[in-house]
């Protein structure tokens, strides 16, 4: 599989051929060009690093719901604290993902 980016907008299309038009702003086909093999390497390591991210902080989400639900139960102060301190990581963690999801398509490592 190749990718072609459009000159247009920068839309990446994976495929044997460019598209006859850009689906994401209409550009006709000769305004595609196709990426070189260390393009399309960046591209596909970008997207599972990407999956990586968006896996990740689903779970943070989790673990906000499990962290917020055992600290209403206040059961035992430890617990508590374990249980804060969850919350307040997964949040951070969470930041720090949409930080990086933010950089990578920035730098169009998104696609």
């Amino acid at each position: 599989m190749d990718f072609f980016k459009c000159g247009v907008c920068g839309y990446i299309h994976e495929g044997t051929e460019a598209p006859n038009k850009c689906p994401k702003c209409g550009a006709p086909k000769e305004q595609f060009t196709q990426l070189n093999n260390l393009d399309a390497e960046l591209i596909t390591k970008s997207r599972l690093t990407n999956d990586f991210h968006m896996e990740l902080r689903g779970l943070l989400d989790t673990i906000e719901e499990l962290a917020e639900e055992g600290i209403k139960e206040d059961l035992d102060p430890n617990c508590v604290v374990i249980f804060k301190r969850a919350r307040r990581d997964a949040r951070e963690l969470a930041g720090m993902i949409k930080a990086e999801i933010t950089t990578h398509i920035e730098k169009k490592k998104w696609g």
